[in-house]
């Protein structure tokens, strides 16, 4: 399993990348961290320009391991915001993508 985990500007106080302090707040193995400064993936994901309420942030999404994205980004097998409210369910959703994992 690989995290990506996609910062973006969205509050007054982000106004730069984030910080190892808070990159380190992660804490999860084989994670990739990126800092979009244009917030590409929340337009990409459906933010409208001048519309606050519309940008995609703390947001969890959990895709099939052969998911690829092409174009406009594909369905996740589960999603969920906040992050903080949601780590339970993103547990179970991450492991029953692991049970549903066929072995030859």
């Amino acid at each position: 399993m690989v995290v990506h985990v996609i910062w973006e500007p969205v509050l007054a106080s982000d106004s730069g990348a984030p910080i190892e302090q808070t990159l380190a707040r992660v804490g999860v193995p084989n994670t990739a961290q990126f800092w979009d400064p244009d917030r590409q993936l929340s337009k990409a994901m459906g933010e409208k320009a001048g519309d606050r309420k519309s940008i995609v942030w703390d947001y969890v999404a959990v895709y099939s391991p052969d998911t690829r994205w092409q174009g406009a980004p594909p369905k996740p097998v589960w999603s969920g915001r906040p992050v903080v409210k949601v780590t339970n369910a993103l547990e179970a959703a991450i492991k029953d993508l692991d049970h549903r994992k066929v072995v030859p």
